[in-house]
């Protein structure tokens, strides 16, 4: 029986590392987001046995852009993750990418894109899953429509591979 349960346990750890494997190879850091190309930005799947359900938004590259931005320090929300508002996930996304208290501020290279909405699943209610970036047909603080275009960070998105 013991035999029997550390084989579930080794099969599960393998497969989520095999699932990392997959995520990381489809991230779009090798080799830069292209416009026309298919990208989604996924919230969820937390947990190991029990997941939480995943989340997600995809769309078309429309247009890519290279900026030099000063990382300051993050803003401080003195909030559970759970709790936080959508104003305030706007907050943060807004000040990406930051550096922790105590570190001196520097210029960091950032990659934009915009992309066109295609489809997109998001909860709504907290029931469903936590107000993240998603929720209730909502990017952050934009309202979902598809064809409309949204511009945020690259390394936030990861290719289309198969279904979100």
């Amino acid at each position: 029986m013991k035999r029997f349960f550390l084989l579930i346990v080794a099969s599960l750890l393998s497969a989520s590392l095999f699932a990392e494997v997959e995520v990381a190879s489809s991230s779009l850091a090798v080799a830069g987001p292209q416009p026309g190309d298919c990208v989604v930005f996924r919230e969820g799947g937390a947990g190991l046995l029990l997941r939480t359900p995943i989340y997600w938004l995809r769309g078309s590259v429309v247009g890519v852009m290279r900026e030099r931005r000063l990382a300051a320090a993050c803003p401080r929300i003195a909030k559970s993750a759970t709790a936080l508002s959508p104003a305030d996930h706007a907050r943060l996304a807004a000040a990406m990418p930051c550096v922790d208290e105590g570190v001196e501020p520097r210029e960091v290279d950032v990659l934009r894109v915009r992309l066109a909405v295609v489809d997109w699943e998001t909860p709504w209610s907290p029931q469903q899953g936590t107000t993240g970036w998603l929720f209730r047909g909502r990017f952050l603080d934009q309202t979902l429509e598809k064809g409309k275009e949204i511009d945020m960070d690259a390394r936030w998105l990861q290719r289309c591979v198969g279904s979100p």
